[in-house]
């Protein structure tokens, strides 16, 4: 099963019926570092340890991608790859400006 929310859907306006909690979102989080290369979507949502809709997963996940903080590989897999260790080097090298 592959998920199927668009940035457009995520970048909407409107008044969203499954508002995930912070709560939801770093438990996601965590599940996909944890995880990371393991898992498609579908399958990471079965092993969360609470669960919540799928609704409000597809949202996060979406909302983790667009953030890059995780991607998805050929073959649908989830992988975290958020790095703001890597970032902090950069900074100090002057590669990058962070304002």
């Amino acid at each position: 099963m592959a998920i199927s929310i668009s940035k457009r859907e995520l970048d909407n306006k409107t008044r969203l019926e499954f508002n995930p909690t912070l709560e939801s979102i770093l438990m996601v989080e965590r599940a996909i570092k944890k995880y990371s290369g393991e898992y498609k979507v579908y399958q990471l949502w079965k092993k969360l340890p609470r669960k919540i809709t799928y609704q409000a997963y597809k949202i996060i996940i979406a909302y983790l991608i667009n953030s890059n903080k995780i991607t998805m590989d050929k073959r649908k897999v989830l992988v975290w790859i958020w790095n703001p260790g890597m970032i902090q080097r950069l900074e100090k090298q002057g590669l990058i400006i962070n304002d």
